[in-house]
């Protein structure tokens, strides 16, 4: 799996529209409150250029591209945290997923009616209401594990009461109406990471925020969708994405999809500007092993050691990791094959402190 995304907005945000386009889908997407009422997942292959290459040279009987997942639940609403509506019931869904994509209506449709309450669709207040939800929902976690966790730490116990101050800081932060992320800054220490890690909050995961536009954005000029991004309230990856014209095109064979999306200057897929900023904000990277029949990506954290890479495969890889034998990817291009790329020099050997590469093409040695 290459990372799973939780879709969240208002009710005919337009998110169901948005997962058919991704995924290729057959979800409802009709135009009124809660259409979807449980949650969907769909699961899509990651384009990457980079594989299909190295397929026509080296003819595998497999190719297994990374995945990435995506669940979609029903529209929030004001006061979900409360009980309104249907899709606090299914925040539970979106805890555990790697990112959280957030999308924001723009498109104009008098006949599919807004979930915001106003008559019109308003930007950067559905975006304050969704945002606003998530953070009280985090916040109402937080108080029953605070409520919870207190009660023992009265009896003097040092982990809970050191769980207990942990937990009080998250709360002042979402109390602050911040996103519990604001309190991860790179100089955070460990400790607190791995605690905020284990409460799978919502507001701790990484978003990405999606403008689902009309067609009548279609080849307006990029200083116009500009004003729409900079109604973010945060420093985050946004893309602009025609949900109804890529969900309508989606079954099309790839090559006339992206020719009809050309001829309407829309420039990359929406699925293809979702992914890249995935990986951005999650700080993936790919390599890639061509072991027996099989040539395969594997997505990895950026910085990730050649031991802990290997376990992605298989555990007793990491267990009894050697060493590992890399050539990359722009060497293999470049020279034309493996083969070549040996002649030249080109392949490491690289131990235990190596981090992986993204592009790099590696063969694991290990003994068990």
């Amino acid at each position: 799996m290459g990372f799973s995304c939780g879709i969240v907005g208002l009710p005919n945000a337009g998110k169901s529209t948005i997962f058919n386009a991704l995924t290729a889908s057959c979800v409802p997407a009709e135009s009124y409150p809660f259409c979807t009422i449980e949650p969907h997942k769909g699961t899509v292959a990651v384009p990457d250029p980079r594989l299909d290459h190295i397929a026509e040279v080296i003819h595998p009987e497999k190719v297994t591209p990374t995945l990435l997942e995506f669940i979609d639940i029903a529209g929030l609403v004001r006061d979900a945290h409360k009980g309104e509506g249907l899709g606090n019931q299914f925040l539970e869904h979106i805890r555990r997923v790697d990112a959280v994509a957030h999308v924001v209506r723009v498109f104009s449709d008098p006949e599919v009616s807004h979930g915001g309450g106003n008559e019109v669709p308003n930007p950067a207040e559905d975006t304050e209401i969704i945002n606003t939800e998530l953070l009280l929902a985090d916040l109402l976690v937080i108080e029953r594990r605070i409520e919870k966790v207190g009660k023992e730490a009265k009896s003097g116990n040092k982990e809970k009461m050191n769980e207990k101050e942990h937990l009080e800081l998250v709360r002042e932060v979402l109390a602050q109406g911040k996103p519990v992320r604001a309190y991860l800054p790179p100089s955070r220490d460990n400790e607190a990471k791995e605690f905020i890690r284990d409460l799978n909050l919502i507001t701790a995961r990484p978003v990405i925020y999606i403008l689902n536009l009309g067609e009548e954005w279609a080849g307006r000029e990029r200083a116009k969708i500009e004003e729409i991004e900079r109604i973010i309230p945060e420093t985050a990856e946004v893309v602009p994405v025609f949900g109804k014209v890529e969900a309508e095109v989606s079954e099309l064979p790839v090559e006339e999809r992206n020719e009809f999306l050309k001829e309407m200057g829309i420039g990359k897929s929406g699925l293809e500007q979702i992914i890249q900023a995935g990986y951005r904000t999650l700080d993936l990277i790919t390599f890639y092993t061509t072991t027996g029949p099989e040539l395969r990506a594997w997505t990895i954290k950026r910085g990730t050691r050649a031991p802990r890479a290997a376990g992605k495969i298989h555990t007793d890889f990491e267990k009894g990791f050697i060493k590992a034998e890399v050539a990359h990817y722009d060497d293999f291009e470049s020279l034309g094959n493996l083969h070549a790329v040996k002649e030249a020099g080109k392949l490491h050997i690289e131990g235990k402190e190596y981090e992986v590469k993204d592009g790099d093409i590696v063969y694991f040695r290990f003994n068990v």
